[in-house]
């Protein structure tokens, strides 16, 4: 298993000049990425940039919020609300609700497999027969694991395993609150079952 804190990776400045983005993984590497896993800052209101060929999943991990539209139809995205799914090819205009916001995204190359994020419940197993999961917590908690021991993640950190499938996961938070966030992602190279 693998972790990366938040706190290890550099914020570089959007072209446009509307936030930053702190990249987490690219997986399994930065040239030739099949997923993509990064915080963003968003500063002001900009429209998301066009990712041809890339799925996406967006989630407010901070601040008021975002409104995020394709053309008539609108989606307002909160801390509270759950994970929303959208294709590259076709970004949305992005209005600040309230001040910036902090969030997390997953993007999956659509040639190289299928993947997602999922809202975690505390102390609920998860399991998935994708090969490659991870998890994203923004408060404390500790990870659990069948036949191991306990492992405490400190807040905004990144933990990941390319070979985890079966074993099924959970999360306990270490506060009042569980904030984090399942990871997968099926390898269509590598010939591993559907997530």
């Amino acid at each position: 298993m693998q972790t990366v804190r938040l706190s290890q990776a550099a914020a570089q400045p959007w072209r446009n000049g509307g936030g930053t983005t702190q990249e987490l993984l690219a997986w399994p590497d930065a040239a030739a990425w099949r997923l993509r896993l990064s915080v963003a800052r968003i500063d002001r209101s900009e429209p998301f940039s066009a990712y041809p060929g890339v799925m996406r999943d967006f989630a407010v991990l901070q601040g008021r919020g975002v409104r995020l539209t394709w053309g008539e139809r609108t989606t307002v995205l909160t801390p509270d609300s759950e994970v929303l799914t959208f294709d590259g090819d076709a970004p949305p205009g992005c209005e600040l609700i309230d001040g910036a916001t902090l969030d997390l995204n997953l993007m999956v190359q659509q040639r190289a497999g299928t993947g997602g994020l999922l809202r975690a419940q505390a102390d609920q197993a998860w399991s998935s027969t994708a090969r490659w999961r991870g998890v994203y917590t923004a408060t404390t908690a500790t990870l659990h694991l069948p036949g191991a021991r306990p492992l405490t993640l400190a807040a905004d950190t990144l933990m990941w395993d390319a070979e985890a499938w079966p074993k099924p996961w959970a999360l306990s938070p270490m506060s009042d609150t569980l904030r984090a966030w399942w990871v997968h992602f099926e390898d269509r190279t590598d010939g591993a079952a559907a997530a």
